[in-house]
């Protein structure tokens, strides 16, 4: 009775570790910083690019490509990227092959993917880069074209 009393206290202490640790995982999670991506038609985009005086960084990827998906898990996510990104320009992620993607990819033509542009607000390419960027790459081509306006 004392051993199956001692297993029961065991598991419960196994278990308030676990749920300790995978908190903490969740609050690791939660304090990541990274590009914040805005949602919306690509109409409403252009708009809020407008009226802000911000140029639209566009993320043209799809769902089965390696480096894109490498970029937003090494790139993306680090907060001196997120630090250029977030304040200056209308964040997007629009996979190529679904919604409004495949009429973008016509509009915008892509040679391969990821294709990152940085796009005014009347829709015109400003900057556009191919492939997987190291982040000082990518953090330097946004602030190059930060020095041009924006409209």
């Amino acid at each position: 009775m004392k051993n199956l009393k001692n297993l029961g206290f065991a598991i419960v202490a196994l278990m308030l570790t676990m749920s300790v640790a995978m908190a903490g995982e969740g609050d690791k999670k939660a304090a990541e910083k990274g590009i914040q991506f805005t949602e919306g038609s690509w109409s409403s985009l252009l708009k809020k690019a407008k009226k802000e005086n911000k140029l639209i960084f566009l993320d043209a990827y799809t769902t089965w490509c390696g480096p894109c998906k490498q970029l937003q898990k090494n790139v993306f996510t680090r907060e001196d990227v997120a630090g250029v990104f977030n304040g200056n320009f209308i964040n997007v992620k629009i996979d190529m092959e679904a919604g409004e993607g495949p009429a973008l990819a016509r509009k915008y033509p892509i040679e391969g993917y990821p294709t990152l542009f940085f796009i005014n607000g009347k829709g015109k390419v400003v900057k556009q880069l191919l492939g997987y960027q190291q982040p000082q790459d990518l953090i330097k081509a946004a602030k190059s074209v930060q020095k041009g306006p924006a409209i």
